[in-house]
């Protein structure tokens, strides 16, 4: 809450005019005087009648002091001792709680006093709100102490902690990167989270904690990280609060007072304490803000190396202008921290811990764009030059890559440096390996009327060698094709031989099999004409009885055949 300006006058205008009789007294309160009656704050509190009968003779505007609030809480008490109803808030129930158990206005003294009061509205209204706790830890920080003593920070402290372990959104979204797949993905979780968070009872216009002074947020953090709260929350939040209290970083030391510079740096120095090392959870962009803040603000050695032991944990997700990391105590924008870098890549080197080579070829290319931003800086030095082309070099060690990169910047180091000798130009050649440029930037390169003539001569020789590779290669490949060609014709001849021996085997199994059906038709043949006379004969003979039987003669055989003898032998007669 903003802090009402008082005076005399405002603070005492609800009371009634002091008479020859008033028993009213001053105190003075941070340079505010206030009037108060001193029967009416001895019946509520019981240590200023302590007070007053330990010093009789004394003046009682002098009895107390060293009061734990300020006038704001001072005023409230005074007007609750003056019968005035009090109007309780977040914003001034701790003060007004600490300033009551300080003179102790208890119901042992008096019924229905102000620290009950002040303690029932604290746990009924206070605890079970997200906002209001907020609200009331940031308005004990003028009673950090005496709160503390009394445990209203921790009891503020245990409701947002448990709060948080329910809902970790409370502490903002993660600031880690997300694909595109896993932002649909992530889009849902949000709008479930926010369903839950209504149903929790959470207020929509949340109050954040990295508004609190670091007093209080460090420790909250501290145990919200003991209590295993995920650290993609965690983390989200100490990165806000970064920017809340420290970004952004004045890089003048006249530009910032002593006393906001050692406030800050204590800020980035506790963020850095308690960030994961997780990869993944907090940007590598933001870890390089957060470092050169450290260094501008001339943090401690541990606090610098932490950020820079994250960052090489995932120098493959930095840019170049990550890189650009200004030295301490320069003015100019153009210097850099070589160190720094070099830390930063040993630190990445030792961390990488992948199969595949992507992560290092990135970092290499990384390395020589970084090169070739920093070669254009006319006071860059030929030492730092080569430092930085050793460094890109070294990242490239067993990587199969050319040195076009290394060459393109040195290619803007001697543009932009057209003073040198030629020894200083075959100077900063040394770290350019002829023989892994393509044939692009070879050809490129001996036409660079910058480039020293012993170096153009190389890359001529280079060109002619890898144009006598690129011939070889050709022509083995010719003779490649052409056994290839050879052993496919062979191949295919000797599976025709193979087709046709297979198929004369064939044609000698199905001659076989037609003179064996040849032979069985011959056979079935026979078999059916026999059988065919049979059934004539025995048609014939049974067409004749039914003859005889039509002229009578089935009488016998016999008499059929006398009968006919007879007729013929009177016939001869």
């Amino acid at each position: 809450m903003a802090t009402r300006k008082l005076t005399e006058s405002s603070s005492s205008s609800w009371l009634p005019k002091p008479t020859i009789f008033s028993t009213q007294i001053q105190i003075r309160i941070d340079g505010i005087l206030f009037t108060v009656d001193r029967d009416l704050l001895a019946a509520k509190s019981a240590k200023f009648t302590a007070l007053l009968e330990e010093n009789p003779n004394e003046d009682a505007s002098n009895l107390l002091r060293d009061i734990p609030a300020g006038p704001e809480a001072f005023e409230l008490a005074v007007r609750f001792c003056h019968g005035v109803e009090v109007k309780l808030a977040a914003e001034n129930v701790v003060p007004l709680t600490c300033l009551a158990y300080f003179l102790e206005m208890t119901e042992t003294h008096s019924t229905n006093n102000l620290l009950k009061k002040a303690l029932t509205y604290f746990e009924q209204r206070i605890l079970p709100s997200w906002n209001q706790s907020v609200k009331a830890l940031r308005a004990s920080e003028s009673v950090l102490q005496q709160a503390m003593s009394l445990g209203l920070i921790d009891a503020c402290a245990e409701t947002i902690i448990t709060k948080v372990l329910a809902n970790p959104t409370l502490l903002g979204e993660p600031t880690g990167g997300l694909n595109n797949d896993d932002e649909s993905e992530d889009k849902e979780n949000v709008h479930k989270k926010n369903a839950r968070r209504q149903l929790f009872g959470f207020e929509q216009q949340l109050e954040d904690l990295v508004t609190l002074c670091l007093q209080l947020y460090k420790p909250l953090i501290q145990a919200m990280i003991q209590r295993r709260v995920p650290p993609e929350y965690t983390a989200a939040s100490l990165c806000q609060y970064a920017k809340q209290w420290v970004f952004p970083c004045s890089k003048r030391r006249d530009g910032m007072s002593i006393h906001k510079r050692n406030s800050q740096r204590e800020v980035i120095e506790a963020v850095e304490r308690l960030l994961p090392y997780e990869i993944g959870i907090v940007p590598c962009t933001l870890f390089f803000e957060m470092l050169q803040s450290a260094i501008l603000l001339e943090a401690n050695s541990d606090c610098r190396e932490g950020f820079e032991i994250r960052i090489g944990k995932q120098l493959d997700k930095a840019t170049v202008k990550d890189l650009l990391i200004p030295s301490k105590g320069y003015a100019k924008e153009m210097e850099y921290d070589l160190e720094c870098v070099r830390r930063i890549l040993k630190n990445f080197y030792c961390n990488y811990k992948r199969s595949d080579m992507s992560g290092l070829i990135t970092v290499a290319e990384l390395v020589e764009n970084f090169l070739a931003e920093v070669a254009s800086d006319e006071d860059l030095k030929i030492s730092n030059f080569l430092s930085l082309a050793e460094m890109s070099t070294s990242v490239s060690m067993g990587v199969q890559r050319s040195s076009d990169g290394i060459y393109r910047a040195i290619d803007i180091y001697l543009d932009k440096h057209s003073h040198l000798t030629e020894s200083e130009k075959e100077e900063v050649c040394g770290v350019l390996d002829c023989n892994k440029m393509s044939p692009e930037a070879c050809q490129h390169a001996v036409q660079n009327d910058r480039l020293p003539l012993r170096v153009v001569v190389q890359l001529l020789f280079v060109g002619q060698l890898q144009l006598r590779d690129t011939i070889t290669k050709e022509v083995q490949d010719s003779d490649d094709r052409l056994r290839k060609l050879e052993a496919e014709e062979e191949e295919e001849m000797a599976r025709v031989s193979s087709w046709e021996e297979e198929g004369r085997t064939e044609m000698q199994k199905m001659g076989s099999k037609v003179m064996e059906l040849e032979k069985e038709c011959y056979m079935m043949r026979k078999e059916i004409q026999s059988e065919s006379c049979s059934k004539v004969k025995k048609q014939k003979g049974g067409m004749w009885r039914d003859v005889k039987r039509k002229f009578g003669c089935m009488s016998g055989m016999r008499d059929c055949d006398c009968h006919i003898k007879k007729k013929k032998v009177h016939s001869g007669q």
